[in-house]
């Protein structure tokens, strides 16, 4: 009982003074943590004004120490932007910092391996969150709605249009409303775009190396030894250019063997030795001496957003099933059902997938009536957290630690991922 004593009257009261009182804390370090996010909310107004997908400030560290740290590369060449892309922000606190704009439409990041290319992509993906000072890419904004998109060899797919790229298959499925319990590679890429378009991304992040080649060109070679016709899959190459002028969705691709992409893009950067080069203009001379026969590209529709999420009925009951297990940043348990979350690469960390958990459990058992669809409960879940925060989908009076807010676009891609 003493000890019990010292630590309610004792410890606990300087634990709560400490962390939770404002007069404790220094107030230049609270000023500057609010000026430097006061600054980057400001950017990310700036690129809905002027149009712009990203922003890249000069003197950005954008490398990591290793795969495993989120930590700056020591040593590292400081970012600085070509000439014809750079513009100047004045900030209200930090005054005026100059970078490279990637405006809206279809941009190419090419370049030889290891000068940079996955690396500048890394750090736009990222960008959607903002940084803390000294992290090296405090100033690294992206559309807040920007998604990174890969091939899931194996993933789960349920009710999805994926008609805007594969129609025409050999077993006669419906691909206005798809569904596998093992997807392709090619089959989950275009999920994931047709998922994307209904999550509301209005930028799209692709790495050559991370999809599936079938999905992305086919060259003119194969095309002539493998006729249309015979061929169920439209490649990204041929509806890129679609998806932004009909949808106004903007593509940043990787891309490193293919010079096919050279000619649907808008702008054309090369990685060299980690800095940026504008090489558009010598591009489109090229692509000049080496035409690309237009294809002959089948009509389209954009996917509807019509899918009805349903729960497991024999389990809503079930309190065993609505145990939320988490097993790091990469998955969590709902009952005895895995959520696979190992590709999504916007997911900051653990606390996000719990929480990811947590939103999932709060849908089935409290939103899934057979008749709401994905964007409905999705909608519903976001209300939810704007009046209530994360405290709003506990299941009792005891409210969690270590949750942290995950973005529409994860939400979207967890419920995707959960196997019903």
């Amino acid at each position: 009982a003493p000890e019990l004593e010292k630590i309610f009257f004792d410890f606990l009261p300087q634990c709560v003074s400490r962390a939770l009182c404002c007069k404790n804390l220094p107030a230049q370090t609270i000023e500057q943590v609010i000026w430097l996010a006061e600054d980057q909310a400001f950017i990310r107004q700036e690129l809905e004004r002027r149009n712009l997908a990203a922003f890249v400030a000069d003197g950005s560290v954008l490398p990591r120490q290793s795969g495993i740290s989120q930590k700056p590369m020591k040593g590292s060449i400081p970012f600085r932007s070509p000439e014809s892309l750079r513009i100047r922000l004045q900030l209200p606190h930090k005054g005026s910092i100059s970078g490279m704009g990637i405006p809206r439409g279809i941009t190419l990041i090419a370049g030889g391996g290891y000068h940079g290319k996955s690396t500048l992509l890394n750090a736009l993906e990222l960008g959607v969150y903002d940084h803390i000072a000294g992290d090296g890419r405090e100033y690294v904004i992206t559309d807040s709605t920007a998604l990174k998109l890969r091939s899931e060899d194996g993933r789960f797919i349920k009710d999805v249009d994926i008609s805007l790229f594969i129609n025409d298959l050999p077993n006669h499925k419906d691909t206005r409303c798809f569904s596998t319990l093992d997807a392709s590679g090619s089959t989950s890429q275009a999920a994931g775009i047709a998922e994307g378009i209904e999550a509301g991304s209005r930028v799209f992040l692709l790495d050559e190396d991370t999809s599936a080649t079938n999905f992305m060109v086919r060259d003119a070679f194969m095309q002539r030894v493998i006729r249309r016709d015979k061929e169920p899959i439209t490649p990204f190459l041929e509806r890129a250019g679609a998806l932004y002028r009909r949808a106004g969705i903007s593509t940043i691709l990787v891309a490193g063997s293919s010079g096919a992409f050279f000619h649907i893009a808008d702008l054309v950067l090369q990685m060299d030795n980690y800095q940026a080069k504008d090489i558009t203009a010598q591009v489109k001379e090229l692509c000049k001496e080496y035409p690309l026969a237009s294809p002959d590209v089948p009509e389209f529709s954009l996917p509807s957003s019509r899918r009805v999420f349903t729960a497991p009925a024999s389990s809503r009951d079930d309190r065993k099933d609505s145990k939320v297990k988490v097993y790091g940043k990469d998955s969590f348990s709902l009952g005895k059902n895995t959520v696979d979350l190992r590709y999504i690469e916007q997911i900051a960390d653990a606390e996000q997938t719990a929480a990811l958990g947590g939103l999932l459990r709060y849908a089935k058992e409290n939103l899934a009536d057979g008749k709401k669809t994905i964007p409905q409960i999705v909608d519903l879940l976001e209300k939810l957290l704007r009046e209530k925060g994360l405290s709003g989908i506990s299941t009792s009076s005891y409210t969690p630690c270590g949750l942290a807010m995950p973005r529409r676009q994860e939400i979207f891609s967890c419920f995707n991922r959960y196997r019903r």
